[in-house]
């Protein structure tokens, strides 16, 4: 049995008392009211209609390995990037994360790209590769040492040609793209401190042109994001995306949720269509 949930606007959701809440907060409320009612529901035969056994980190680590396996060949040049970046924090995509954006580079074609958040430069060569030779990739890092690590492991990769790493508070370094009238970006990939994200998807749009995709990760949170009590300022940062999505005319999201060697978490998309 499937849990049914709306998408990003209320109002085209079939259930009219759903489609009748107009704030963030209602609408969650709403939401969580759902999600009870299914949970106790049983079926034939007194079952639980909604087995939550079957979710847990094994399954998700074991499903990871095994596809990761199945379809990422041994590759010397990511093994050794996870293994200098062993001294930053463990926030870096998972493989099959980083494989997946390596697709959405070349899906869209993307010969320019953006990415806020370097750390030790993983997801950079994924969509660095992407790239075709005249490609370029910005990404935009806080920290000199992990700068550092980032461009080592990217001149290891070959690709310091196409993609440069610029230190500096990434809100200080957007306002510059946008003061020099950079290019537009044709993919945007927002992974960095949380509470700012609002603010680096607002410039990421306005770096955009139609038909750019932007690319959110962590925004599901474990489950945080729905959780109105809690002061967490990440989670509270990624509800201010959303709800700033959805008011957006210049875009059409879309969010869903991921499960893996991360967790539970989830990735925000929005396509720039004005």
């Amino acid at each position: 049995m499937a849990l049914e949930v709306a998408g990003s606007t209320p109002a085209g959701h079939p259930n009219p008392e759903v489609r009748a809440q107009s704030t963030g907060t209602a609408y969650v409320s709403a939401w969580l009211a759902r999600r009870a009612a299914l949970a106790v529901r049983r079926g034939p035969g007194g079952t639980p209609a909604l087995d939550w056994r079957a979710m847990c980190d094994e399954h998700w680590d074991a499903v990871d390995a095994y596809t990761t396996g199945c379809l990422q060949p041994a590759d010397p040049v990511l093994d050794a990037a996870i293994r200098d970046s062993a001294s930053l924090p463990n926030i870096a995509v998972a493989p099959a994360q980083g494989q997946f954006l390596h697709l959405l580079a070349r899906a869209v074609k993307a010969r320019r790209i953006l990415e806020i958040g370097t750390l030790g430069g993983y997801s950079a060569i994924w969509l660095g590769r992407a790239l075709p030779d005249d490609g370029r990739l910005i990404s935009l890092e806080i920290s000199d040492e992990h700068a550092a690590v980032a461009r080592r492991n990217i001149e290891r990769a070959g690709l310091d040609n196409r993609v440069e790493v610029r230190v500096a508070p990434a809100l200080d370094t957007l306002a510059q793209l946008k003061a020099d009238h950079e290019a537009p970006f044709d993919l945007v990939f927002i992974d960095a401190d949380k509470r700012n994200t609002p603010a680096y998807f607002a410039a990421a749009v306005d770096l955009a042109h139609i038909g750019s995709l932007i690319v959110v990760d962590n925004v599901v949170r474990q489950g945080k994001l729905i959780d109105l009590e809690s002061d967490d300022p990440d989670a509270m940062g990624m509800r201010r995306l959303i709800e700033q999505m959805a008011s957006e005319r210049r875009i059409t999201p879309a969010v869903i949720q991921t499960v893996g060697v991360k967790g539970w978490d989830g990735f925000a998309f929005a396509l720039v269509i004005g």
